[in-house]
């Protein structure tokens, strides 16, 4: 899971991406955010819990500052499997920042923490927890002086054509697959250039737990001039490869194994696939 977590945070990581992903998902796409005003931030913080100091850690998160005034930070936090303790687990990063700049008496401005959840399932919207309140009964008395805490989540396989298109970033080449994977259409890659190929196919290999793409990728032959989705998918379907995050076979492999009604080598020979191609981590 740790391997996995490294790789998503690769393609967003990259300031361009990221003010890319938050620009559209906030602020309609509209460019309020621009790549070169933020800055790299911790993703790791301490608490002391037991007696013992712990570390906790978000997926990615930046500064956003204005001229050098440090303003606000902002953390994307990655999930493709719903969390009914994410509005705990945003609280305690985000409370961590914020005990960060009070510990930090040379700090002469405070800003405001913003985190956003990115769900990248496909056959449901996010309906876990989003509210503090979601996560723990809360006696009716208690409610004015128990703070609720509502988390931001984004649910990225439900999003429009019309909001999809607002992407500049090689993000839109995920946002477009996980629709089209959530509308059970083909999918035929975008023709659009992917200005960070190698961090965007390795992340398409770790939200699917598919490496078909990576593979492919690291193969090379590619033409010059920049490698696209669709050079990708044809090279793999003219190899005669039938990978699942082309043909949807992931998701089903995974029913199979969590149901224990086959065996590896069954569902192997099911789905025409050799059998170390069938291994699924959960």
């Amino acid at each position: 899971m740790a391997e996995k977590d490294i790789t998503e945070k690769n393609l967003e990581a990259l300031n361009d991406v990221f003010a890319d992903i938050v620009n559209v998902l906030l602020f309609k796409g509209e460019q309020v955010i621009n790549e070169k005003d933020l800055e790299a931030d911790t993703t790791k913080s301490m608490f002391k819990a037991d007696g013992k100091i712990h570390e906790q850690e978000r997926d990615v998160s930046k500064f956003w500052k204005n001229g050098e005034i440090r303003i606000s930070i902002l953390g994307i936090e990655n999930q493709t499997a719903q969390d009914s303790d994410m509005p705990l687990r945003v609280i305690s990063y985000d409370g961590a920042s914020y005990k960060q700049q009070l510990l930090d008496k040379k700090q002469k401005k405070r800003y405001p923490v913003a985190t956003l959840v990115l769900y990248f399932g496909t056959e449901e919207k996010w309906s876990k927890a989003k509210h503090l309140y979601d996560c723990f009964e809360v006696p009716e008395k208690l409610k004015p002086f128990v703070n609720d805490y509502k988390i931001n989540v984004f649910n990225i396989a439900f999003l429009s054509p019309k909001t999809i298109a607002m992407f500049k970033s090689d993000f839109k080449i995920i946002a477009e697959y996980f629709k089209a994977k959530r509308l059970n259409q083909k999918y035929k890659g975008s023709k659009e250039k992917l200005k960070h190929a190698n961090e965007t196919l390795k992340m398409f290999s770790a939200l699917t737990g598919d490496d078909s793409v990576e593979k492919v990728y690291n193969e090379g032959n590619f033409m010059k001039g920049g490698i696209t989705m669709c050079n990708v998918v044809e090279k793999i379907r003219n190899d005669g490869r039938t990978e699942g995050i082309l043909e949807g076979k992931a998701d089903v492999i995974r029913k199979m194994i969590d149901a224990n009604a086959l065996t590896i080598k069954q569902i192997a020979d099911i789905l025409k696939l050799p059998v170390y191609k069938c291994h699924i981590s959960h």
